[in-house]
């Protein structure tokens, strides 16, 4: 219990007045009354006033703004203020002079609000620094109380370097500067890195003026991005490009380093205007071609993997950053250039032989073909002329058939060559892409690596028989399968072709054949060499109408010769019965005389 102090009585009170209610007793009273109302503040509700905080707990404020009682308002309207301690003075609203209760009701937030706008647009002209409560997180960055506005901290200006964790700001009261206010949308834009740049403007200037190339210094990982690594280098940063991590191929820089990582880096170039520091990391290290194997040659083999692909080769790491190029026609003995895909992918172990190397150029060749012995070194001995084979269609041209017996041993099949009887005008009418075909070997080009093959080769040349079937003035019945300007072709038996033209396929009513219809054919001509046979259908009847004409024409003048002979005859007998008298007396009477 707090201790009593004696305090003595007023000399003039009449405290006997007092008790029995003397009337000039009270109004001595009313008189300190309003001496002692006058001795307030005099305020209003909805004004704004000053007040000091007289205490204070984790829930609670008490103001004292000079009236006859205080003001408690709630210690979270103060949140962004975490240094407010008894004895500073804060603005605050008036709400109500006094409740139900004869409390004096004021708010904090509510004068921040009504003046914020102004002190907003103050900031922002006087470029002030002023204080603000981060309040949680949103798209893109923070909302922070300032003044009782709602205000957007980017994520780009919470700080220098890239924050990872925004949440580790929330509820924390930070200073910030006003950057912009849409005047029309109420938005207030505010910046708690403008605060340091200035700052560390006048550091980097002072840490650029000390930089030199080739410098080696230590710095932390700051940020990774897929082109490369932002070194802090102690108020200043640096990039190392992704090419400048290793001398192998990097795809991802987190490969190489990780956040927050300390590394020494070395300074290959920089910029005192734009501020820009080039740094490198694979320069700390000799270069690989420079440790390579000093015996390796050419025609060694080597072993590697995959790390770029591209359609004409891949390339094939066989250390780190000491890389090869096979290139595509060093991948098959195929003449066939395919990509290179189709080889090999980025990550496969691969073998492959040193074609090229020079070191001081730091490049190499390499191939995978050279692994198996090329075909075409005994080619006569593996596909000698005549020999069959089977082999797989590879492309069409309009003379014939490109065919790979084997990878790396080519072949064209010429048109004339597929079929003894058919008469083929494009090789797609009798094969197809990727389909297998009987081949024989007619002859071998080693020089340009190319046979030519021969698929009717196969069978025995059936013209031998034709030859003997279809003699000339042979009929025989055909069917037309196709009209040409020039003529007809016509399917015979053996499945063997002829040709007729449009004269020889008149028939004998003068009409002309069509197609598809079944007729007799004369063969005019046959030529076993170029296998060629000449058909016509209306020399069967000309033919016969021909001989019609002869045998009527010889009896015409067999009868006429019979007329003439009569009277020859007659007159003969006559002549030799006349005439022939006197001799035939003659020489009967010089017989008889010889008797």
């Amino acid at each position: 219990m707090a201790d009593l102090k004696n305090v003595a009585p007023l000399e003039d009170f009449d405290w006997e007045a007092y008790a029995n209610g003397d009337s000039k007793v009270e109004t001595s009273r009313e008189a300190q009354e309003e001496a002692y109302n006058g001795s307030l503040n005099k305020v209003n509700d909805h004004d704004v006033v000053d007040g000091t905080v007289i205490a204070m707990n984790k829930r609670e404020v008490v103001v004292n703004i000079g009236f006859k009682s205080d003001g408690i308002i709630p210690a979270s309207e103060f949140r962004y203020n975490p240094d407010l301690k008894v004895g500073d003075t804060v603005e605050v609203y008036i709400e109500n002079q006094e409740d139900k209760k004869g409390q004096l009701i004021l708010s904090h937030k509510k004068a921040r609000a009504s003046r914020s706008w102004d002190r907003v647009n103050e900031a922002l002209e006087k470029e002030e620094i002023i204080k603000g409560y981060v309040k949680c997180r949103t798209k893109g960055g923070m909302i922070v109380d300032v003044f009782g506005i709602e205000a957007f901290l980017p994520g780009s200006q919470i700080d220098v370097k890239p924050i990872r964790d925004y949440d580790i700001f929330v509820g924390k009261t930070m200073e910030f500067k006003v950057v912009k206010i849409n005047q029309d949308y109420k938005n207030v834009v505010v910046s708690h890195k403008a605060l340091i740049e200035a700052e560390l403007e006048a550091q980097k200037q002072e840490i650029i003026g000390r930089l030199e190339k080739g410098q080696v210094l230590e710095g932390t990982v700051k940020n990774i991005t897929s082109y490369g690594v932002f070194i802090d280098l102690g108020g200043v940063d640096g990039l190392i490009h992704i090419t400048d991590l290793s001398w192998g191929r990097v795809n991802d820089p987190k490969e190489i380093v990780e956040l927050d990582q300390k590394i020494n880096v070395v300074i290959l170039d920089f910029d005192n205007e734009k501020k820009r520091i080039a740094l490198g990391l694979k320069q700390l290290t000799p270069h690989p071609w420079d440790a390579l194997d000093a015996n390796l040659k050419v025609g060694d083999h080597v072993k590697g993997k995959v790390v770029v692909m591209a359609d004409y080769g891949a390339f094939v790491e066989i250390a780190p950053g000491v890389e090869g190029l096979i290139h595509v026609s060093e991948m098959s003995w195929s003449q066939h250039l395919r990509s290179a895909q189709d080889f090999m992918k980025v990550g496969d172990e691969v073998e492959a032989v040193i074609l090229t190397l020079d070191r001081e150029e730091r490049k190499m060749s390499l191939g995978i073909k050279q692994l198996k012995d090329d075909p075409w070194e005994n080619i006569e001995e593996k596909y000698p002329i005549g020999s069959k084979h089977t082999a797989k269609v590879r492309n069409f041209t309009n003379f014939g058939v490109f065919v790979e017996i084997e990878e790396g041993v080519d072949g064209l099949i010429h048109i004339s060559d597929l079929s003894w009887t058919k008469k083929v005008k494009h090789p797609s009418e009798f094969t197809q892409i990727g389909a297998e075909i009987e081949v024989c070997v007619l002859e071998i080009d080693k020089t340009n690596r190319r046979l030519s093959l021969g698929h009717k080769q196969l069978e025995e040349n059936p013209w031998d028989v034709f030859e003997t079937v279809f003699t000339q003035d042979s009929i025989h019945e055909g069917t037309i399968v196709e009209m040409l300007d020039k003529g007809a072709v016509i399917q015979l038996e053996y499945g063997v072709e002829g040709f007729a033209t449009p004269k020889h396929l008149v028939k004998e009513d003068g009409s002309q054949a069509q197609l598809n219809e079944k007729l007799q054919f004369k063969v005019i001509e046959f030529n076993k060499e170029s296998k060629r046979i000449i058909l016509s259908h209306s020399r069967i009847f000309e033919d016969v109408q021909r001989a019609e004409a002869r045998e009527a024409k010889k009896a015409t003048k067999r009868t006429s010769t019979r007329k003439e002979e009569a009277p020859a005859i007659q007159n003969q007998a006559a002549s030799t019965t006349l005439g022939d008298l006197d001799a035939l007396a003659a020489l009967k009477a010089k017989m008889q005389a010889g008797e």
